[in-house]
């Protein structure tokens, strides 16, 4: 099964998407997604340029070795935009296999582990009363997990509260947007959030906050601490990692569940967070970590100190990806949740999909390979759009972390 073509392709149906196409000597094709939110074009250069150049003529079939290609035989390694490509071609390759062996991804990689995969929403308001509307909102379409985000008093505006509430795209200017932050009101304001929620709905439904990477540790052990009592699913990014260290004196504070991952590119990322079972939680994508090659090796190295996946799955990564990571969290034995932000009608029109959500769960499908395709003409119709995410300041005028 030679590879005969990799082709990129470029669309932006209401957010931009970088999709390869892999097409073999056979007919056979497999696509991978190869998303990077704000540096789409820098993957697809990388991919264009250096990679696809490299693919033609190889054997479809030896995934491994093309990966350890891709990684060790680049004196570059690591980073999100080899990375991303990387995992991009691996996802096409085990699409192909699959393909090729006419069965769902799922079983090639070893069966499931699992009849249905929960996932969470995002609810999300202005105010308390408004994210307690959106939360009771989800429980009605049959969420038993939902992440709650709510405005703070005080700031114009706050990570993860959006206008569109099912659709949240945060790269949202041709120019990057400069947003406003308060760790003093946040602090103050997020535990509120969870007693009114608690108080509503009780503990049946598990909740989840994401801090997006705005605490340093004390400031992040004292929230964790301040949320014991609402039993959170999880406390997500609740401090930058490129330091794992830091979780040491967060975990010494709170047992909140501590979940982060969705920016690390390589399982070295989180090494230390994993060993010394600082988390509870690896965030890790299929398409920012290597695809489900490199995927695999971090859930199997987690599960040797009980730390469970919970990758990410926003908007930010196409449907490809979300249909590779469902076939993935079928397969895994360390599974713990799955984030499940719904795409757009436009962007589920160029990338018909097999997987289906009922009752809180998210299900592959039966499909040969992973079961998402993307309709070329389609997409053809939807040229790029430079779209940056904002930056955050503090008060005085200090960039902080977004």
């Amino acid at each position: 099964m030679k590879i005969v073509d990799a082709k990129i392709i470029i669309t932006c149906p209401g957010r931009n998407f970088v999709t390869l196409k892999i097409v073999t000597e056979d007919g056979v094709y497999g696509v991978g997604d190869a998303t990077l939110n704000g540096r789409e074009l820098a993957v697809a250069s990388y991919l264009r340029d250096h990679v696809a150049p490299c693919l033609i003529g190889r054997d479809a079939r030896q995934i491994e070795d093309i990966w350890q290609y891709l990684y060790r035989g680049c004196y570059w390694r690591k980073g999100p935009v080899t990375m991303s490509a990387i995992a991009a071609v691996d996802t096409a390759l085990w699409d192909i296999k699959a393909k090729a062996a006419n069965m769902p991804l799922y079983q090639l990689l070893g069966g499931k582990s699992r009849d249905g995969i929960m996932v969470y929403g995002h609810a999300n308001g202005v105010d308390i009363e408004q994210t307690t509307t959106e939360v009771n909102k989800y429980i009605e379409l049959g969420y038993k997990a939902i992440r709650a985000q709510t405005g703070v008093p005080g700031l114009g505006s706050t990570y993860g509260v959006s206008q569109d509430k099912m659709y949240y795209e945060p790269a949202d200017g041709a120019l990057p947007t400069e947003n406003i932050w308060s760790t003093e009101k946040y602090l103050d304001h997020v535990p509120k959030l969870f007693a009114r929620l608690r108080e509503e709905f009780g503990y049946e439904p598990h909740l989840l906050h994401d801090v997006h990477h705005r605490l340093t540790p004390v400031e992040a052990a004292r929230l964790g601490k301040s949320l014991e009592e609402y039993r959170l699913f999880w406390l997500e990014d609740a401090t930058p990692a490129e330091n794992q260290e830091a979780f040491r004196l967060i975990r010494q504070h709170t047992v909140t569940p501590l979940a982060v991952g969705e920016i690390f590119n390589t399982i070295w990322d989180c090494k230390n967070l994993i060993q010394e079972q600082l988390i509870d939680y690896i965030r890790t994508t299929v398409v920012h970590a290597g695809g489900i090659t490199h995927l695999r090796r971090i859930a199997d190295f987690a599960s040797l100190y009980q730390v469970r996946t919970g990758c990410h799955g926003a908007t930010d990564l196409s449907p490809i990806c979300m249909g590779a990571a469902l076939h993935f969290d079928t397969w895994v034995p360390n599974f713990g949740i799955q984030e499940y932000m719904r795409h757009t009608e436009q962007t589920d029109e160029v990338f018909p999909h097999c997987y289906s959500f009922k009752d809180g769960y998210l299900y592959p499908g039966e499909a040969a390979g992973h079961g998402v395709d993307i309709n070329e003409e389609l997409a053809a119709k939807y040229p790029y759009q430079r779209a940056y995410l904002p930056v955050n300041r503090l008060m005085d005028g200090t960039m902080w972390n977004w």
